[in-house]
């Protein structure tokens, strides 16, 4: 749009027409739309895609380890269509447990600079909204070519490991493979297998099982922090309207997949980062997390005994805040403060991101830490694929700043696409409730704002705001240090984590918004 100075008004052109105001798929081209996302695929990549062949040449089978006689499946959710990661497993002469991690090898076909490599760059990560996926890659790889589907041969980067009964890593080695899945499973067909001990490869499953509860004990010994939160999913009709919601919670088998992922990604990073000394280190990828800001993190222990809950952070270390923070999630576990004390210990933690410059990650408690295990969906994966396969070549080490660029533009991306899927679910919310207006609900105050109340329902998680302006009964000011907003006349105090109920007063689809009204 320009604004020349001898026009009366700017001059623009329609590029798009999204569709009809309150249609779904409008709605959700919108929120792209708004965050500057794509929500069409470049016909050009699409027909760059097509032109790969699935065939594996015979040539490229022989370069590689072979595990296609080896037991492997997946484990995924239901609706996931992109198969990027599957375990192998089989019980070596010697008493150990052999584990491979098997990822997807995407950037076997898809080449640096290429067509399809640019689009993926630019885009940086799939975007997962309420009802759909935009994703990184052409659909012809991400859910064809590339993705680890059952009795078909794949291409895959993979992590091996040698485990003991206890879950030491006796040894490991990362490679090139060909495999071939056995079974897809569901988390929920896994979780069955783990709950009631029956099912296809059960042997082998609740090993990997016990073996998970093994590395994970391990990692919050070492002072990882137990952040186990659950998400509000929709149930939608065929037209995209939500119909209820339902709470989905990591269970074992999902468990089971992140301790492995968590394995493989860490070995990778510490296979490139850790350097004997007098070696040079080389430019690679890492996902760091930085330590706890201490102000926020007093700020917090401040306002969590107002609940009765204690948490010392002056003068402790790193793992002892670590071991803090544990003790405390696991004080509040199931209780009704839960989800507000969770969300606010997060608040309190730095942003996880992707940089050349290693300072470990925090929230793990891992030294050296990378994404590897999702090239189909993230692009920091991609580039971690190509060093890895650099330098295990004997590659010279790429440019630092290139490098620091691409991790911050991707950095950048993940936090775009977060906030597109929180819109998207926004819309849900207020799409959910439009014919509940009038119900009265029991909440929680989840934000306490200059502008009024944030109010989260018990019963489904959904969230509206009471417009300080319907605190009729007196002026309000915000006292930041307490999360409250307190009556300047009659000192009646609203704060974070109080118990509330509600009316539902308007469901504003154009601006996302809940309205509710204070019941007394």
């Amino acid at each position: 749009m320009e604004w020349p100075d001898e026009a009366k008004n700017p001059l623009g052109e329609v590029v798009d027409i999204l569709g009809v105001a309150g249609q779904n798929t409008a709605e959700m081209h919108a929120i792209l739309a708004e965050f500057g996302l794509p929500y069409t695929y470049p016909e050009n990549v699409e027909k760059a895609a097509n032109k790969i062949s699935d065939a594996i040449p015979e040539e490229e089978i022989a370069k590689r380890e072979d595990f296609r006689q080896i037991l492997t499946f997946t484990i995924d959710p239901k609706d996931a269509k992109d198969f990027d990661d599957a375990l192998s497993i089989r019980h070596l002469d010697n008493g150990s447990w052999e584990v491979g991690v098997h990822i997807a090898d995407v950037t076997h076909y898809v080449k640096p600079e290429s067509l399809i490599d640019r689009e993926a760059e630019s885009r940086a990560t799939s975007v997962y909204l309420v009802d759909r996926t935009i994703p990184m890659l052409p659909e012809r790889l991400c859910n064809q070519i590339c993705s680890l589907r059952p009795d078909e041969e794949k291409l895959c980067f993979s992590a091996i490991f040698e485990l003991d009964d206890e879950a030491n890593v006796k040894k490991s080695h990362i490679g090139r493979t060909v495999i071939k899945s056995d079974r897809r499973f569901t988390y929920e067909e896994a979780q069955q297998v783990i709950e009631t001990g029956e099912g296809d490869y059960k042997d082998e499953i609740l090993v990997l099982d016990r073996l998970a509860k093994k590395l994970r004990e391990k990692r919050f010994q070492n002072g990882a922090v137990n952040f186990d939160r659950f998400e509000v999913r929709f149930e939608i009709d065929e037209t995209g309207k939500p119909i209820s919601t339902y709470i989905k919670e990591s269970k074992d088998a999902n468990k089971l997949i992140e301790e492995f992922m968590l394995l493989a990604n860490r070995t990778v990073a510490e296979f490139v980062g850790k350097v004997p000394k007098g070696k040079t280190k080389k430019t690679f990828v890492y996902r760091i997390h930085d330590l706890p800001d201490p102000d926020k993190l007093e700020n917090f222990a401040a306002f969590i005994r107002r609940f009765g809950y204690k948490m010392k952070t002056e003068g402790s270390s790193k793992i002892d805040i670590s071991r803090n923070l544990n003790r405390l999630l696991d004080e509040v576990h199931d209780k009704p403060e839960e989800n507000l004390i969770e969300t606010l210990a997060i608040r309190s933690m730095q942003k996880a991101r992707y940089t050349t410059e290693n300072i470990g990650h925090y929230g793990l408690a891992f030294e050296y830490y990378t994404h590897f295990t999702s090239p189909i969906r993230r692009y920091p994966d991609m580039m971690v694929h190509r060093l890895l396969e650099r330098y295990l070549d004997g590659g010279r080490s790429v440019v630092k700043a290139k490098y620091e660029e691409k991790c911050d533009h991707c950095s950048t991306m993940e936090q775009v696409a977060a906030n597109a899927e929180r819109a998207s679910i926004k819309y849900k919310q207020v799409e959910f409730m439009q014919d509940k207006l009038g119900m009265v609900f029991d909440g929680v105050i989840s934000g306490v704002t200059e502008w009024g109340l944030y109010v989260e329902l018990n019963e489904n998680k959904c969230e509206g705001l009471v417009p300080i302006r319907d605190l009729g009964d007196d002026f309000y000011d915000m006292d930041e240090e307490t999360y409250s907003l307190i009556g300047r006349r009659k000192k009646r105090r609203f704060r974070l984590g109080d118990p509330v109920t509600v009316k539902i007063a308007n469901a504003n689809l154009e601006r996302k918004q809940l309205d509710f009204m204070l019941m007394e």
